[in-house]
């Protein structure tokens, strides 16, 4: 059977489901390029923050996003919760290769 109402409290019909987040393309979000040194003795990273991506998806999404990364500036770094730590000052770099593949990247700080 299909979903048949079968009692309504009230006379106005029920609201239609909300559909679910596919997910944001791309373009339509900006991501975040930032500098960092707290907790780091002194070094510096470049923070990449702002993905709408979630669970299991957004680790998978990420790790491929991050061994671009590291393979195109020859540096290591790790995926954090869910941002991307780039060991060493490279904000402009790192803003210059997200525009090249289809990110709105934007430097902050």
């Amino acid at each position: 059977m299909a979903d048949k109402l079968v009692y309504r409290e009230f006379g106005e019909d029920p609201a239609p489901p909300e559909p679910e987040a596919v997910g944001c393309s791309l373009t339509q979000h900006p991501v975040r390029v930032g500098r960092s040194r707290k907790g780091r003795g002194g070094k510096t990273v470049t923070v990449v923050s702002g993905f709408l991506w979630t669970g299991a998806q957004a680790k998978t999404e990420l790790t491929a996003l991050l061994k671009i990364l590291k393979t195109k500036l020859g540096t290591g770094g790790t995926v954090a919760e869910a941002t991307l730590e780039i060991q060493g000052d490279r904000q402009g770099d790192v803003v210059k290769l997200l525009t090249e593949l289809g990110y709105r990247a934007k430097a902050s700080g």
